[in-house]
């Protein structure tokens, strides 16, 4: 926690960049441009990996080749009379991926990633009342807890999650809907438990590139069906958002979800930059539910003062 907190209080790099009217920084922009909501320190961390030499210069052929890899493991799978499954094996494949190669701001973006989700559906189950649904939080506090076949799970927990709730919508004949007073309970709105990865000699990857590079490789080692159920996951964002948005009463911030239309499947070539928004998307989700639970408390203390001082 300790780290995490002295993080917070870094100052930004872009902030404090000069700025040059003939040259302008466009990640200096993007920083302090406010239109989107996002933690300021997942902001930071997500535009240092975007200005990384790894994103310029090794994501272009990391995403050719990629694509290529996806192409040659659908054929494989295809024509193979077997259809492999190495779960512990891949998860402790990206593990020592992500361990040795991959910027450390990078991962703690992947280790939030799983709390993040985790909260999102938490506060859908704990703002339907009447409605009983079986959670299975991910809370990985660093990247020897990836091992534990996080990435499966968190895809059977989005699934799971939406059929456990409309069952339950369906049988006690329940709605989601807005509720004047929604529970924030359940959102952290402070550093989540998350020890910062260390960086090594060979860690130079960025985010993209690292998903990039992960996708192929996720697809080799698990059934085509789990790959298959894994990229149509994505499409469940606007799912999730819809839900979240009706209980806020705050459908505009649906803006913000770029994987849209769940009935519409897409094909696996892309699946990896859709991975990337989900990420993105989560995050600034998050961040929105962080608000309205500071807006909330402020109001009760407001309220709390009132009263107090009427007495």
């Amino acid at each position: 926690m300790g780290a995490n907190t002295t993080m917070m209080k870094v100052n930004s790099i872009f902030e404090n960049m000069q700025h040059d009217p003939d040259d302008p920084n466009p990640w200096q922009a993007l920083y302090l441009d406010q239109s989107t909501p996002i933690r300021p320190v997942v902001k930071e961390m997500w535009l240092k990996n975007s200005s990384s030499v790894s994103r310029q210069f090794v994501l272009p052929f990391a995403r050719f080749f990629a694509k290529l890899l996806i192409i040659t493991f659908q054929i494989i799978k295809a024509l193979s009379p077997i259809d492999w499954r190495f779960s512990k094996f891949l998860h402790r494949l990206i593990y020592w991926g992500l361990k040795y190669f991959v910027l450390p701001e990078a991962n703690y973006l992947i280790l939030r990633h799983f709390h993040v989700g985790s909260e999102l559906l938490a506060f859908i189950a704990g703002n339907v009342p009447g409605a009983e649904i079986p959670m299975r939080p991910l809370r990985p506090r660093n990247l020897e807890d990836l091992k534990d076949n996080l990435f499966l799970q968190h895809d059977l927990n989005l699934y799971n999650f939406v059929i456990n709730l409309n069952k339950e919508l369906k049988a006690k004949n329940l709605k989601v809907k807005h509720l004047s007073q929604p529970s924030f309970s359940m959102i952290t709105d402070g550093d989540f438990d998350i020890e910062m990865p260390k960086a090594g000699f060979f860690n130079f990857l960025d985010l993209e590139t690292a998903i990039e590079l992960y996708t192929p490789v996720y697809q080799f080692f698990l059934t085509d069906n789990d790959f298959w159920r894994a990229t149509n996951s994505l499409q469940l964002d606007e799912t999730i958002g819809i839900y979240a948005a009706t209980i806020l009463n705050s459908h505009q911030h649906l803006v913000l979800v770029n994987n849209k239309h769940p009935l519409v499947s897409l094909i696996t070539l892309g699946a990896s930059f859709r991975l990337v928004l989900h990420g993105l998307s989560s995050e600034m989700g998050h961040w929105l539910l962080v608000q309205f639970k500071k807006e909330q408390q402020q109001k009760i203390n407001q309220s709390t003062n009132i009263n107090i001082g009427r007495a």
